[in-house]
């Protein structure tokens, strides 16, 4: 029985397990490892920040954004088939688990993305990886940039101090909501975001005095969203200003890991959830395979895309069993580990370790945290996270990539990504079928009269015979040529130039074969390659029409068109 099932397991041909720690550590040393802890320390420090911010912004509480960094980066790290990308919560996540909290609860979430987990996994062992790169740019472009937004618009409330209770999930109860409350607006939040917006966008360009020389190259080191947390939250503590802060919210939060919880689980809830389900592994799935392959191009490496939605789906199945919420490969902790000198995953590890020893050691100082700054660190991610360029260079395109790209990004904006994804993708096929057909031609072959015989006509193909562009065959198929005396006796088509075919097109070819039979005529097909001699045998029709009837080239074509010609 066990051999039986290796045996089938076998002839599937899944893909193997094989996390790149496991590669890396046959040749680790001393200096990597060096190298690995300073790049993951200064991530970890990195991410706690966006961590709090993430898990605010999702409508869930700040820690739970930070138990999922720690979680789901370590197993990512662990067990992920890149060697430097860094796991955890990320932006393009935040208004799909806050309109999920809003619709289906939390516990809801959860569940939601335990089956993403397991979806995320089979995708990887079946080795559908591949698949996400076959999405278009102008659908990765505009999703991101509709969610960008969506993230600027959701933070409009803790950016201004807005007195609003609770937030809907859709964009325009949103905007509504925070246009009849502005009259509310708390201008010490306002000036803390504010200030610490500007420290953040200008911490890259700071330059130190001379006598402090020596200190400005671990200075700029120093994340510039630490920066303005620290000195936001120094600020209202010292001065104790009236904004609200993670205290006053959320009660502060606590110095521990969370205990293993079972979610409630059925069946038939699981069918209730399938939405949010393939929104959360589908979002998954393109943002952790998208920033795999720009730390592959900093880095000069090729990662496995199988592995790596392997580990997002274990990460993703065992992060919601200790409260945590969906995780993907994050663009901008990724991007500060390569800089930062990470060799391997273990930096990935030690961010997790960084991130939990924070944690356990300075966690009742995070409840003077104001809000208002992580409000500010979430729209500096979204202003980093959208290519708002490609707006201006959408006259550069033609018509159908800025209707996939506008179409992508205003459905994100209105309804979903799912549905913005599914249109985005129904657009961008529908118009490469156009394209595609357009292509396909098929013209008249014009020849000597003592090479083309009477009663025998030549014809060319050009492209793709397939159901977007069987119409092309119309003006051959046409039954009003086939009335008269005359109508041709052989036909041949060439091609040579014809590079794939498909069964509508096959169907095509055969009505002619059946057309010309009825009025005592051939079918003659000339050098046909692998693909479309392939779907010819496979159909039935070279049968039907007769192993002599399909022949190497022209000259054999015209060859055999004189003899039928000649019988009839």
């Amino acid at each position: 029985m066990l051999a039986q099932l290796r045996a089938r397991l076998a002839r599937l041909q899944l893909a193997p397990f094989r996390p790149y720690l496991w590669h890396s550590l046959q040749s680790y040393d001393r200096a990597k490892f060096f190298k690995d802890v300073s790049a993951g320390a200064t991530v970890g420090i990195v991410a706690l920040p966006l961590a709090m911010a993430f898990g605010i912004a999702s409508g869930a509480k700040p820690e739970q954004g930070i138990f999922t960094a720690i979680i789901a980066g370590f197993l990512i790290s662990a067990l992920g088939g890149s060697r430097v990308q860094i796991g955890g919560p990320a932006g393009a996540f935040v208004v799909i688990i806050y309109g999920i909290i809003a619709q289906y609860g939390f516990a809801n979430l959860l569940i939601s993305t335990m089956c993403a987990g397991v979806l995320l996994f089979l995708m990887g062992l079946t080795r559908l990886g591949v698949l996400v790169r076959f999405i278009p740019v102008s659908i990765v472009i505009g999703f991101t940039n509709g969610i960008a937004v969506l993230i600027i618009v959701s933070q409009l409330k803790d950016l201004l101090g807005l007195s609003i209770a609770h937030m809907p999930a859709d964009f325009f109860q949103q905007a509504e909501l925070i246009g009849r409350s502005l009259h509310t607006i708390n201008p010490y939040a306002l000036g803390i975001a504010s200030a610490s917006l500007a420290l953040m966008l200008l911490w890259p360009k700071l330059s130190l005095p001379a006598a402090a020389h020596r200190g400005q190259r671990f200075v700029r080191h120093l994340p510039g969203t630490l920066v303005a947390l620290v000195l936001a939250t120094a600020c209202v503590w010292l001065f104790e200003l009236p904004v609200e802060t993670i205290g006053s919210k959320f009660g502060g939060i606590p110095q521990e890991l969370p205990s293993l919880t079972l979610p409630a689980f059925s069946w038939e809830l699981v069918k209730q959830l399938v939405a949010p389900t393939i929104t959360i592994a589908l979002l998954g799935a393109i943002e952790s395979l998208l920033c795999a392959r720009i730390a592959d191009k900093l880095i000069d490496d090729r990662h496995d895309p199988n592995q790596e939605l392997m580990a997002q789906g274990i990460a993703n199945f065992v992060t919601p069993l200790f409260g945590g919420i969906p995780a993907t490969g994050t663009i901008a902790r990724t991007v500060t580990n390569v800089e930062n000198g990470a060799v391997s995953p273990v930096a990935g590890i030690v961010h997790a370790a960084t991130l939990l020893a924070i944690v356990l050691i300075a966690a009742p100082l995070a409840s003077h945290i104001p809000l208002a700054v992580l409000a500010a660190i979430l729209m500096l991610v979204a202003r980093n996270m959208g290519e708002w360029h490609e707006f201006a260079r959408l006259k550069n395109f033609p018509v159908t990539y800025r209707t996939i790209l506008l179409a992508t990004f205003f459905l994100t904006v209105i309804f979903d990504l799912t549905v913005a994804v599914q249109v985005g993708l129904v657009l961008a096929s529908l118009f490469f079928i156009y394209r595609i057909s357009q292509i396909t031609r098929i013209e008249r072959v014009a020849l000597a009269e003592e090479q083309m015989p009477d009663g025998v006509e030549a014809y060319r193909l050009f492209g793709s015979l397939f159901f977007g562009a069987v119409s092309k065959l119309e003006a051959v198929t046409d039954p009003a040529r086939y009335a008269g005396s005359n109508a041709p006796h052989v036909i041949v088509f060439d091609l040579a130039l014809l590079i794939s075919l498909d069964t509508t097109g096959v169907e095509a070819l055969d009505a002619l074969r059946k057309q010309l039979a009825r009025h005592g005529g051939t079918l003659v097909l000339s050098g046909p390659h692998e693909q479309p001699l392939s779907m010819l045998t496979r159909s039935g029709f070279v049968n039907r029409i007769g192993a002599e009837n399909i022949v190497a080239d022209m000259p054999a074509a015209l060859s055999r068109a004189r003899l039928l010609a000649a019988a009839s």
